[in-house]
């Protein structure tokens, strides 16, 4: 029996942890990606800066403050400025690098974008505050990230290469050091594993953390949202295997499809040679902050709170399903939710099993509950199906049902080249101006009134 064992005199921190390791380090997630799974990005700028001097003592890696969803939430729900924003952050911020995820050629939209904008809003993004630009793509098809990151390393600030975890047959271990390896010669600095949906199990963790620590000479950070209940074992075993730094939210915006707490992980190794030095009293002071928060914003909060088992099967990310339930009950179909939920694996099978982070998570949901609510799969075929199917997003790891593309609303223009050759350089001799754009690339640009 456990409790008949003889007590082993051998330090705690040489049997479980890496040798060399050295303190974890942490990223704050709180202002972009805590707020975007648990209260629909809805934080207002005037609710974050209060208590950000705060948040900029307590010695954070970087704080991810912008990018994502931040910036078209800022335009089409809040009506503020997102560069404002960004600016009116980084002048109170003085300490901490403010980090901002892009989404490789589709910037922070849902659609690929011309070489050049994606070069002049990363240089502006820099400009305006930025230190740090974490590069991925939804189908982890590299040449969507190759401009990207080639402009970061330009504006001299760092770029790290989000890998994006999910479970399919075509996902292994293997693929995603191939990937990191990939991302470590076009010259990002650090490695940053996406578990958006909460899939990772703790074993893997400790496995995918060994063959990546194996493999690439970058740091590695770990992002687990909580959804199967399942992240912080995995941090734990992640913190064990070696990895440099996770990301968390302080306890009362954590949890559910959100984060691990950060104070929990912050206690966990105090003590050990993974300590990382950070003061639970002043998080406990942040957290008591977003309490209140989180009661200001609680019409927004997601429903998904706890643990949700269901997500193994659907993979659906946290973030996507509350989308799903939106729609839904706006068409008075909420009822229906299951039966698109099982949809939304199939679609992603036939689509080549791409992970379902932005934009895919969109075209694959949007497709799912077109195909339940017509009653007729594929009756309907959504814009973004279509390009999506030729090819415009990029190559999924796996093979696209070779059915879907055979029909006759989607075979037209098919395209093998890579989404930057497909698109028109729209600012080619033209005068950088946002009224000389289309609509849809003015939100990218700072206002007049901004300095570019």
């Amino acid at each position: 029996m456990f409790f008949n064992k003889k007590k082993v005199d051998v330090p705690y921190a040489s049997v479980y942890f890496k040798e060399n390791a050295g303190p974890l380090k942490f990223n704050s997630v709180e202002i972009r990606d805590g707020q975007q799974s648990i209260l629909s990005t809805r934080m207002r700028l005037e609710d974050i800066l209060p208590i950000l001097e705060k948040m900029d003592q307590v010695g954070y890696n970087a704080m991810e403050v912008w990018g994502g969803a931040t910036f078209d939430v800022c335009v089409r729900f809040l009506q503020e400025d997102p560069w404002e924003r960004l600016r009116s952050i980084r002048r109170v911020i003085k300490k901490t690098p403010l980090k901002m995820l892009l989404r490789g050629q589709n910037l922070l939209g849902y659609a690929p974008y011309s070489d050049d904008l994606v070069e002049r809003f990363v240089a502006k993004s820099a400009e305006n505050g930025i230190d740090i630009i974490e590069v991925f793509d939804a189908l982890q098809d590299l040449r969507n990230c190759e401009t990207a990151i080639k402009a970061v390393i330009k504006s001299g600030k760092q770029v790290e290469g989000g890998l994006m975890y999910t479970l399919s047959p075509r996902h292994n271990i293997d693929v995603y050091v191939k990937i990191a390896k990939e991302y470590e010669n076009m010259g990002v600095k650090v490695l940053h594993i996406e578990d958006m949906a909460g899939l990772l199990m703790p074993k893997t963790a400790y496995e995918l953390i060994g063959a990546l620590k194996a493999a690439v000479k970058i740091p590695i950070f770990l992002q687990c949202h909580c959804t199967a209940g399942l992240a912080q074992m995995c941090y734990w075993e992640a913190i064990q295997a070696g990895v440099d730094g996770v990301d968390t939210c302080v306890s009362t915006l954590a949890l559910g499809p959100g984060h691990p707490p950060t104070e929990s992980l912050v206690a966990a190794v105090q003590g050990t040679s993974r300590d990382s030095g950070l003061d639970l009293n002043l998080l406990g002071e942040i957290s008591a902050y977003f309490r209140q928060m989180r009661l200001k914003y609680k019409e927004f909060e997601t429903e998904m709170i706890g643990v949700d088992i269901g997500v193994l099967q659907h993979q659906i990310p946290g973030g996507m399903l509350t989308n799903l339930e939106t729609q839904l009950k706006g068409m008075g179909a909420y009822d229906r939710l299951p039966e698109v939920l099982k949809e939304v694996a199939i679609v992603r099978k036939e689509f080549g099993y791409p992970p379902l982070g932005t934009p895919s998570s969109q075209i694959v949901g949007a497709q799912a509950t077109m195909n339940v609510i017509t009653g007729e799969r594929y009756k309907m075929i959504t814009k973004q199906t279509k390009d999506y199917l030729r090819l415009m997003y990029g190559r999924p790891l796996g093979l696209i049902d070779p059915e879907l593309p055979k029909r006759r609303s989607v075979m037209n223009n098919l395209s093998l080249a890579s989404p930057p050759i497909c698109l028109k350089t729209i600012l080619k001799n033209t005068k950088w101006n946002a009224g000389n754009l289309p609509t849809a690339m003015k939100m990218f640009l700072p206002t007049p009134c901004s300095p570019i």
